[in-house]
């Protein structure tokens, strides 16, 4: 760029100077009649040939005054342009006068590279001054704020968990009317941790609490405390507890908890884990709040079991406020919720379609409106009825169709089979579910789905339900084998669920006739996520044997 520049700013003088004397020199074009006048501009001569030069103009040549001449160009050449009539001496112009491009050109040939070094230098500070402000922002908080009169979301855009909004509706109470509790010297509980599977609102109602009370929300992750560098999250848990001081009354939001929160020792990093240190700060923070002090930790997991016993101590996460997936009345009041403010059809029965989706969250149910609302309007429909419904509940169950795999007629006529054979046998047994639909159009990664839905929420199973479900699971397989005489793999899933359903009942459940009501294996499972990460053996292996044995026992009477 800087030369690109220094060129631009000598174009008017395009030629390369030239020396005093000496071959191609001045002294030799005057010798040879080319120069037609000479002008001295300071210490510059600017030298005009017979020439033509790319312009059209007669060609100019710059030459520097040598020493001896620099006085009076008049005086001192007089006898070098004698010997050529056609040159012409004009005298030195003052400094004032000399305002052309060589002039010009000398004065910026000496400070373009003052004004480089400047421009180079002012960059090279200003971008250490960025890194200096980006190194001390890694310990500012990254917590979103919402402000009070902005926040839109209440307690009417919240259904289906009504002892939470129950429990809650103190915690607003607290934050609209401090002087009400602080009259009677009750204490503002420090925080409230939201407890739940994943999808059930816990970050809403969050939201929700701080909508109705009309104040500040801070909202932060957990995973957002911690970075790469030692103390960063000590540090944004001061900054955000800092900005929660300042903005009171307010509410802070921390999502995920267990990140920072999991019990001190039972991580991996050893005993100056970053994470810890965090912790630890926040445990300082949610001690140093003051009596009057309205600001409120809200926190929310799905992992209560790992969180440390110090964060749930009263005076820290003073209560616990458990959000479990709605009922069906909740499952209604969700979908009356997210339904709001789009076209349904009159013949829609909410009701119908909160019967025929049970366990699902508020989450759930919201993709399912969305999806039906997405298939109305891929077929150009005015308003959202049944059918799309319908569509969307099996959409978000067993995944989209595929219309695109190519099954062979054979093994369509396995499929049908197969599933005819759990819709048989459901259908039979009176503890089995209704059968909803049975289908051999292929979804997601099944080929067929027989579809059972129970016609109210149950929330203790006996083992006559187990024993029923498990023949339910395992007539396809047997279908295949009385109508094939084989069997295929497209049983596997159902054989896998059915001995896993069978093993729970004879180690956990205590449904043994043989074994009695024992429960063998201690297992570690994820609070709300219904997964087992492990499993420890206190049984011998006679005691295993018998398991197998009951296990065998109950799949083959099932069979």
């Amino acid at each position: 760029m800087a030369a690109l520049l220094y060129m631009f700013i000598f174009q008017g003088s395009n030629e390369k100077p030239i020396a005093y004397s000496g071959e191609g020199s001045f002294l030799a074009l005057v010798a040879e009649g080319k120069v037609t006048n000479v002008t001295q501009r300071g210490e510059v001569l600017e030298i005009t040939t017979t020439e033509t030069g790319a312009n059209g103009q007669p060609r100019k040549i710059l030459s520097r005054v040598p020493s001896q001449f620099n006085t009076n160009v008049a005086d001192d050449m007089q006898e070098v342009c004698d010997a050529a009539p056609a040159c012409t001496v004009v005298p030195r112009e003052t400094p004032a006068a000399a305002d052309d491009g060589a002039v010009i050109g000398l004065l910026l040939s000496a400070l373009l590279p003052v004004l480089l070094i400047g421009v180079f230098l002012f960059f090279m500070f200003r971008q250490a001054q960025g890194t200096n402000n980006q190194a001390l922002s890694f310990g500012k908080s990254r917590a979103r704020m919402f402000l009070g009169n902005k926040t839109v979301v209440t307690f009417q855009d919240v259904a289906g968990v009504d002892e939470a909004k129950t429990e809650l509706q103190e915690v607003v109470e607290f934050l609209k009317y401090p002087e009400k509790f602080n009259s009677l010297g009750a204490r503002i509980p420090r925080g409230v941790l939201l407890v739940g599977p994943p999808g059930t609102g816990k970050t809403l109602m969050a939201r929700a609490v701080a909508g109705e009370a009309g104040v500040p929300f801070f909202s932060i992750s957990g995973s957002e405390f911690v970075e790469m560098f030692v103390g960063v999250g000590a540090s944004r848990v001061r900054d955000l507890f800092d900005q929660a001081k300042r903005n009171s009354p307010c509410i802070v939001f921390v999502d995920e908890i267990d990140a920072v929160g999991r019990q001190r020792g039972a991580g991996l990093g050893g005993s100056h884990d970053e994470r810890e240190q965090t912790l630890n700060q926040i445990l300082v923070e949610m001690d140093g709040f003051d009596t009057n002090t309205n600001v409120i930790v809200v926190a929310a997991t799905n992992r209560p079991d790992v969180l440390d016993p110090a964060l749930l101590r009263p005076g820290r996460f003073d209560r616990q406020v458990i959000l479990d997936r709605p009922d069906m009345k909740g499952r209604m009041e969700i979908l009356r919720v997210h339904s709001k403010g789009k076209p349904l059809d009159k013949a829609i029965d909410l009701q119908t379609v909160a019967r025929q989706s049970p366990g699902f969250s508020g989450a759930d149910l919201a993709n399912l409106v969305n999806e039906a609302a997405i298939l109305a309007a891929r077929r150009n429909k005015k308003v959202i009825s049944t059918p799309e419904f319908s569509e969307a509940l099996e959409r978000v169950i067993a995944g989209p169709e595929r219309k695109s795999r190519v099954i062979s007629d054979a093994e369509k006529a396995i499929i049908a089979y197969h599933e005819g054979g759990h819709a048989l046998v459901q259908r039979v047994l009176p503890k089995c579910d209704p059968v909803s639909k049975v289908s051999i159009i292929s979804r997601g990664m099944a080929l067929g789905y027989t579809m059972g839905l129970p016609t109210e929420d149950r929330y203790l199973q006996s083992k006559a339900e187990f024993e029923d479900k498990i023949a339910g699971m395992l007539a396809g397989n047997a279908a295949e084998r009385l109508i094939f005489g084989d069997t295929t793999t497209g049983s596997s899933n159902d054989i896998e669920k059915a001995t896993t359903l069978s093993r729970r009942m004879v180690t956990e459940f205590g449904m043994s006739d043989k074994l009695g009501p024992l429960a063998f294996g201690k297992r570690d499972e994820l609070v709300f996520l219904g997964r087992e990460i492990g499993e420890q053996r206190n049984y011998s292996d006679d005691v295993a044997k018998q398991i197998d044995e009951e296990v065998r026992a109950i799949i083959d009477r099932a069979y």
